[in-house]
């Protein structure tokens, strides 16, 4: 049975569209498990970062807007079921605290490898679990004002670039976990802020402001339309502002030695906070592939689907099974970078993601399938 024919055409792209992210992201983590000793800074090096390090970055800047995108709009989908609209205030807000304790308590160890890590990094499932708590509270705007709202934040928050806070100062804790990347200044402690949360707010509220294109009263080509016509804007405004470098984007693009390296400057975008540029880039595309989904049907479109309609399980497994990789490499072949053992080259780290991905997939299928049994109501959590 086709993933289309078992869930409807508008539910199976977001899940689709969420898996296909989830795979990228095995590619990045692989490199952080295994190729770190070349580390991307934000924005890339374009001179000194090798186009097949480079354009796997590229690929990874997709997952997190993806998937704050996308956790707004299932939102949405969660507070209008076929039964009739309900509440989201506390599904959001409970859920949201679950991924912030995962964050710090699951994930930081899987990084880590120790119990407890010595640095407790704030990262996604931290900026999706506060953005889910913000919009417990956003979700009552009317849908005018939270769309006002979240193009205000993503198309303004470049604006706020120049203010900076030193430890010490009134507001740089909260400026840090806002907007600038850092550690924070808790005594006794060390916390890092790596994923700065203002845009996901905006991030997140758009996602949910579009969620009535899915209604199940929304023709499909309607839909499709306002997808395509949406995505084709965000494109076309990343052409104008970052093609002039008007605004959008702290790092010009400049001519390269050849086309390959002028396209890897124009590229590359910074993600720490999110750039407008950034988000025009990786949401445009998103909308565009959301709008082509919705006519397309195939085996792998369907795996995709898999891993999307189990996000946690599949998160934490793949997490855990690199950490278990990473202990027995070293184990078996012995430190030969520093204190670690890593790949010698770029291309080991696709040629690893292509092998994981599809060993985690028969996990996946087998949660999902118990996800759609079981009647406990803490494993949609997962």
């Amino acid at each position: 049975m086709s993933v289309v024919s078992a869930r409807g055409a508008r539910v199976a792209s977001i899940d689709v569209m969420r898996g296909l992210v989830m795979m990228i992201m095995m590619l990045d983590h692989v490199r952080e498990s295994f190729f770190m000793r070349f580390p991307v800074n934000d924005p890339m090096n374009v001179a000194e970062t090798e186009p097949g390090l480079f354009f796997g970055r590229v690929l990874a800047h997709f997952c997190a807007p993806v998937f704050v995108f996308l956790t707004g709009l299932s939102a949405w989908l969660y507070a209008h079921p076929s039964s009739g609209p309900r509440s989201p205030a506390g599904f959001l807000f409970k859920r949201g605290l679950f991924l912030i304790v995962l964050e710090i308590c699951v994930v930081g160890v899987a990084w880590a490898g120790q119990i407890p890590p010595a640095i407790t990094y704030l990262q996604v499932i931290w900026a999706i679990g506060m953005s889910m708590i913000v919009l417990s509270v956003l979700h009552r705007l009317p849908r005018g004002v939270l769309i006002a709202f979240g193009l205000l934040v993503v198309f303004g928050h470049n604006l706020l670039t120049p203010i900076s806070f030193q430890p010490g100062e009134f507001g740089y804790n909260a400026w840090t976990i806002l907007h600038d990347r850092g550690f924070l200044d808790v005594e006794g402690l060390k916390i890092r802020s790596s994923y700065p949360l203002l845009p996901w707010f905006g991030v997140i509220a758009l996602g949910y402001a579009i969620g009535p294109w899915y209604a199940s009263a929304t023709a499909p080509e309607q839909r499709r339309k306002l997808l395509l016509r949406t995505g084709v804007i965000a494109l076309a405004l990343l052409a104008v502002l970052r093609g002039f470098n008007i605004y959008g984007e702290t790092l010009p693009w400049q001519r390269g030695a050849d086309a390959l390296h002028t396209v890897m400057s124009f590229l590359n975008v910074t993600k720490y906070p999110p750039s407008l540029a950034f988000l025009l880039l990786t949401l445009g595309v998103c909308l565009l592939l959301l709008a082509w989904l919705e006519r397309h049907d195939n085996w792998f479109l369907r795996a995709s689907a898999t891993f999307g309609g189990a996000p946690m399980f599949y998160y934490l497994l793949h997490l855990y099974v690199l950490l278990g990789l990473k202990t027995a490499a070293l184990a078996w072949f012995g430190p030969n970078y520093g204190q670690r053992y890593e790949f010698d080259h770029v291309w080991q780290v696709w040629v690893m993601s292509a092998v994981l991905v599809p060993l985690l997939y028969w996990p996946c299928r087998a949660f999902g399938d118990f996800k759609r049994r079981t009647s406990m109501a803490w494993v949609r959590y997962f």
